[in-house]
């Protein structure tokens, strides 16, 4: 079948050009059936986007929940619509940061800081899971396994090596991401982690503990806030 393609461009690590992107799209469009928050960075040195946010909480979180509440008009239009962010297997040794969200007083880390988003990301996950479920929108998070991606290459080299006879290709690593898309199983749950399109536990014993209710409810208040008043205009 044809598929009609419409690239884009967005600075997603930008609050500005989120919603410029997000008015036009809601001026074209009159639903939204899937979306997809897909984009990531791991910067080698602590970086800072223009409104003043560590880039990779900026793409990896605060992204995704811009896109999600500026959207939820047109996905609500299509319900049952779908939302799967794309989180890591790093996210499972971390836990959310209390009082410190963007991790300004550690040292910076690639791959810690990178875990530690994704941590974060699943927990908003589940937070808009609840408050979507009477719209009809479901809300996924989904590990795609270990990909070639550029981030395993420049920072885990002797994993990458280790693990070359697995490690997954873009496609394979996009699987349970369009069957989410289109599955019934979409639209039949909401707030799980998938893995290989199967749902998987959001920690595990081994790993970091559950967040708490406080850490949790500090984050949903933490990035609603940046939202809504670290614009560059």
């Amino acid at each position: 079948h044809a598929v009609d393609v419409k690239p884009v461009a967005c600075n997603l690590s930008s609050l500005a050009e989120l919603r410029s992107f997000a008015a036009a799209f809601a001026a074209a469009e009159e639903r939204l059936d899937v979306l997809v928050n897909n984009a990531g960075v791991m910067p080698s040195e602590r970086t800072f986007t223009v409104d003043g946010v560590e880039l990779g909480f900026a793409t990896h979180v605060l992204a995704p929940w811009v896109l999600t509440a500026q959207l939820r008009p047109l996905l609500a239009a299509a319900a049952p619509s779908r939302i799967v962010n794309v989180t890591s297997g790093g996210q499972y040794a971390v836990g959310l940061r209390p009082g410190d969200p963007e991790s300004c007083t550690d040292r910076y880390s690639p791959k810690k800081f990178y875990a530690r988003t994704k941590r974060a990301q699943v927990v908003l996950t589940q937070e808009w899971a609840q408050r979507l479920k009477s719209e009809g929108i479901h809300v996924h998070a989904m590990h795609p396994g270990w990909a070639d991606t550029e981030g395993v290459r420049t920072w885990m080299p002797v994993f990458r090596t280790v693990t070359r006879p697995v490690i997954r290709d873009a496609a394979q690593g996009a699987d349970t991401i369009v069957w989410l898309g289109r599955a019934p199983q979409g639209a039949q749950t909401s707030g799980l982690l998938w893995h290989d399109r199967a749902p998987r536990p959001a920690t595990y014993l081994f790993g970091a503990r559950p967040d708490s209710t406080e850490a949790r409810r500090e984050l949903w208040n933490y990035v609603t806030a940046l939202a809504d008043t670290r614009v560059v205009d």
